[in-house]
This record gives C-alpha cells, sequence and structure tokens, in this order.
C-alpha cells in the first residue's frame, strides 16, 4: 500500500516554523531540549560578559560620576539575571517551558536596561542603534525560543527604542529614517533566518520521524514489522503502558497461501496480502492498535484495552469478512477468494506480558489449522503462562 512521504500529523506550518500537531511539536522540543539547553546557557554566559565589558564606554562617555555608577549597576543586574538563569538551565536542567521563560526574561531584563543606558548616554543614539541591531539578531539566531516570541519582543524592543530617539536624541530626519529603515532590516532579515533555522530543525526531525517509521514497516503491506514489535511494543515503557489494562492480540494466517502463489504467482500473492493487510488496517484504531505483519503471510493485531470478548468478536468479523472478499489480482484473472485462521489470547486485567500472549495466540492459530481452517480459536489468559524447564 503507498505510504505518503510526509503523513498528515508531520505536517509543518511554514508560517510560524512549527509543526501543527501540537504533540509533534512537543516532541521535537523534548529531543532538542538538550541542546537547547547547552546553547541558551552558553549564549547567556557570553552576552553577559560582554555586556559587563561594555560598561568602559560608559567610563568613556561620562566618565567617573554617580551616574556611572547607575550605570554600572544596570549592566551588574543583567549578568545577574542572565548568569542565573544560564546556571538553572546548566545545572538544575529545565524543561521546554521553563527554558523558554528563562530566555524570555533575560532578552527583557537586558533590553530594559539597555534602554535605560541609552537614555543617560542621549547624544549617542546612532550607536545605540546599532548595538540594539546587534541585540536583535542575538534574540533571534542565538537565544532558542518560540519564533513568535522573539519576534515580538524584538519588535517591542524596536519600538521603545524609536520612541526614545523621537524623544530625546534630537535627531534630524534624515538620521531618524535611517535608523528606522536599519533596524526595520535587522528585524526582517532576523525573523526570516530564525525561521529558516526552525524550518530546518523540523524538517530534518521530520525525516529521521519518516526513516524511523519506514525502518519498522514492512515495505509490500505498509504493516508494521518484527523489528517495530520487539523495539517498541515489547520494550519496558510499552509494558508499563499495557499494565492494568485489557489486552487482546489477534494472531491470523492466510489459509492455503502457498497454494495461491503457486497457481496465480507471486503478483497474485502480492495481491492478496495487501487486500487482507487493509482489512486489518481499517480495522484497527489509529494510535491505539499495531498490525504487524508477522511472517509471510502471517499477522499480527495487538489490542490495547480490547477484553477476551471483543478480541473474540473482532476475529469472527475478520474470519467472516476474509471469506467474503475476493480479491482481484492486477493479471486481470479470475477472483482469488480467501480464508484465514485466527488465534486470538487475551488476559483481562494486564496481568500476563505481551510476549506470552503472542506465544499463546500463535499455538492457537496453528491450532484452528489443524482443526479445519477458516475458524478462530481463543484463550483468556488468567495468570502469566508457566516457563518451560
Amino acid at each position: 500500500m503507498p505510504r505518503p512521504p510526509f503523513p498528515g500529523h508531520l505536517a509543518i506550518d511554514h508560517l510560524r516554523a512549527e509543526f501543527l500537531d501540537r504533540r509533534v511539536e512537543a516532541a521535537h522540543l523534548d529531543a532538542q531540549l538538550p541542546r537547547t539547553r547547552k546553547q541558551l546557557a552558553f549564549t547567556l554566559l557570553f552576552c553577559s560578559l560582554y555586556f559587563l565589558c561594555f560598561f568602559a564606554t560608559d567610563v568613556a562617555a561620562l566618565g567617573i560620576v554617580p551616574d556611572t555608577a547607575f550605570l554600572l549597576g544596570a549592566r551588574l543586574l543583567v549578568a545577574a539575571c542572565a548568569g542565573s538563569c544560564a546556571y538553572l538551565t546548566w545545572r538544575r536542567p529545565l524543561g521546554v517551558g521553563a527554558s523558554r521563560l528563562a530566555a524570555t526574561v533575560s532578552e527583557a531584563v537586558a533590553l530594559g536596561c539597555f534602554m535605560v543606558i541609552a537614555l543617560h548616554r542621549p547624544g549617542e543614539f546612532h550607536w545605540h542603534a546599532m548595538s540594539l541591531a546587534i541585540m536583535l539578531l542575538v534574540i533571534y539566531l542565538f537565544i532558542p525560543n518560540r519564533l513568535a516570541t522573539a519576534l515580538g519582543i524584538a519588535a517591542c524592543a524596536s519600538a521603545v527604542f524609536l520612541g526614545l530617539t523621537l524623544a530625546y536624541a534630537g535627531m534630524d530626519f534624515a538620521g531618524l529614517l535611517t535608523m528606522c529603515m536599519l533596524l526595520a532590516l535587522v528585524n526582517t532579515f532576523g525573523a526570516l533566518a530564525a525561521r529558516r533555522h526552525q524550518l530546518a530543525t523540523r524538517e530534518e526531525y521530520r525525516a529521521r520521524l519518516v526513516l524511523e517509521d519506514a525502518a519498522g514497516r514492512d515495505w509490500l503491506t505498509g504493516c508494521h514489522n518484527r523489528r517495530h514489535l520487539h523495539e517498541v511494543l515489547l520494550d519496558a515503557a510499552a509494558r508499563r503502558a499495557y499494565a492494568g489494562q485489557p489486552l487482546s492480540v489477534i494472531l491470523c494466517d492466510i489459509d492455503h497461501f502457498k497454494r495461491i502463489n503457486d497457481s496465480r504467482g507471486h503478483a497474485g500473492g502480492d495481491a492478496v496480502l495487501l487486500a487482507f493487510s487493509r482489512l486489518l488496517q481499517a480495522v484497527a484504531r489509529d494510535g491505539v492498535d499495531s498490525v504487524i505483519r508477522y511472517g509471510g503471510e502471517e499477522f499480527l493485531l495487538v489490542l490495547p484495552g480490547t477484553g477476551p470478548a471483543a478480541g473474540v468478536q473482532l476475529a469472527e468479523w475478520l474470519r467472516l469478512r476474509c471469506g467474503a472478499m475476493p480479491v482481484q489480482d492486477a493479471a486481470g484473472g479470475a477472483a482469488i477468494a480467501i480464508t484465514a485462521s485466527f488465534g486470538v489470547a487475551s488476559c483481562a486485567h494486564g496481568g500476563t506480558p505481551l510476549s506470552e500472549l503472542i506465544d499463546a495466540a500463535d499455538k492457537l492459530m496453528y491450532t484452528a489449522k489443524r482443526n479445519g481452517r477458516d475458524r478462530v480459536e481463543s484463550l483468556l489468559l488468567t495468570a502469566p503462562l508457566p516457563q518451560a524447564a
């Protein structure tokens, strides 16, 4: 069954540079979090150091006066805030929301203190505009945050700075226009560069998900394969998820499949496999149930939250539907009639490991074949199966 290269839940909003599915976006941010924390901590420390070093320009411009001490206090406040956020990010690993909050608070404090410094040195607003442009580029490109948040902070800072320029700088029209164009250029290219970077990280993450998904799927049918079963469904996290709830597995095998291959060729066999897999995938609940191509013509359904009665009922429905579903192969010959045998193993309260349920369903499926095929055999497991000696 053809599979789209980018399933709908992996679509990206190219304006916001985020995944449309909030769960995928959250998973991406969690995957990026170690790198994000390192980048944020390094950037905050580096910027706070340089912000302190620029105190030398305050002394050069004002001399040793009370205002100089006040500006030193403002710069120390920025360094203390940024340093504290960097420490928390690095030594007390923060989550995604807390990391973004630390970034936003550090940016707001730094920009606020920058405006205070600009007011105390009103004759240098052209130099302050260049400094602000650099700070905005850092906000867009080096401090990890949402694109919308970075854009909002940068736009507000630019507007406040232009307002201060109008009120205190006494700048002529040409100088003011040049400053407006400079800040507009910085904001435009900064936002575009930040958007491009965030899109690139999400496209990389999406490509990795698609490759991982492809590695865990059967090429012909699109069902999960044994690798997905062992690496995902049988891992510790999945076992915890199944605990305490009913769980059923259905192992099914297409009857006389070798005879179909011999009489109708592999094209006919592939058509049967596709039709049968589509039937199974049609009844599987998206994001809950799993359909695995277990062997050549064997398929496994893992049904969390499905009790014994519902599991048997589903298997009977699949058996009847399969028998009433002649398959037309690509060669256009006579339709191929197919039947299947089913083994259903269930536990009512999640007390039996999935691996043991699969083993029991496998035995039940072979029992169905020995008993004449085209039938369902079932078993309710109330306790873990005894281990073989």
